[in-house]
């Protein structure tokens, strides 16, 4: 929304989720690289930072990079241009960086985790999302979106929500926020299939939900505790 409402919008959105791309592969994902600068590069890269110029750049999960990720990043804000791995020339740069993370930086900064300048460059305009705990008047209106996508995707008909299943979805906490409302409601569409979800639907799920969290799966059971708490999730799931 901020990138689609700003002046940059006619160029590039370029969204990288930092928790995913492994340390070792981070740096040549962002900054790019020449043929040759490390084993199995046959080719020229461009990076994320180039491929958004003029555009926007989404660093999500910002609070899982590593320390020397950190220290490149940084300096890459302060000067506004990089350098490709295996390469001498400087690129200037002209690219919004939008940031997300789900952890406390504030604490991570004390904690020795997260570096303080990179913190306070990145923190120029912060936004807060609550959870949906706190915004209950949000509840529907997004249930109903993410029925329509499920829906969408399982080819199913769209679902409507019965007045019980509506009340039991604004009286939620939703610890998990977003995701399990949304797996929440993707079960009691599998349940229904009637085309109506009732309470009960809903009900169901926020069970198996529960459930599935509760019990979960350690290193300590051992191989056949693990395979029997698998076995037995998916039979009651079934």
């Amino acid at each position: 929304a901020i990138h689609k409402h700003s002046l940059r919008a006619s160029r590039r959105l370029v969204k990288v989720n930092c928790a995913s791309i492994p340390e070792t592969l981070l740096e040549a994902e962002l900054f790019g690289h020449e043929r040759g600068a490390f084993t199995g590069a046959s080719q020229r890269r461009i990076g994320k930072f180039e491929y958004a110029a003029g555009g926007s750049l989404f660093l999500d999960e910002i609070g899982e990079l590593a320390p020397s990720t950190q220290v490149k990043l940084l300096r890459v804000l302060q000067d506004h241009c990089i350098e490709r791995l295996g390469s001498n020339l400087t690129i200037p740069l002209d690219v919004r960086i939008l940031a997300a993370t789900n952890c406390d930086l504030e604490s991570a900064v004390r904690e020795g985790r997260f570096r303080e300048d990179l913190y306070y460059r990145l923190n120029v305009v912060m936004i807060r999302i609550p959870p949906l705990r706190q915004r209950r008047e949000d509840l529907l209106e997004l249930a109903q979106f993410l029925l329509r996508r499920s829906a969408g995707r399982m080819k199913m008909q769209v679902p409507t929500l019965s007045e019980e299943a509506k009340a039991l979805v604004c009286s939620g906490d939703w610890p998990g926020n977003v995701r399990e409302l949304e797996h929440c409601l993707e079960r009691a569409l599998i349940l229904s299939r009637s085309g109506v979800i009732l309470r009960e639907h809903v009900e169901l799920s926020a069970d198996l939900a529960a459930a599935e969290s509760a019990e979960s799966i350690s290193l300590e059971d051992g191989l056949r505790g693990a395979v029997a708490k698998l076995e037995r999730r998916l039979i009651e799931q079934a």
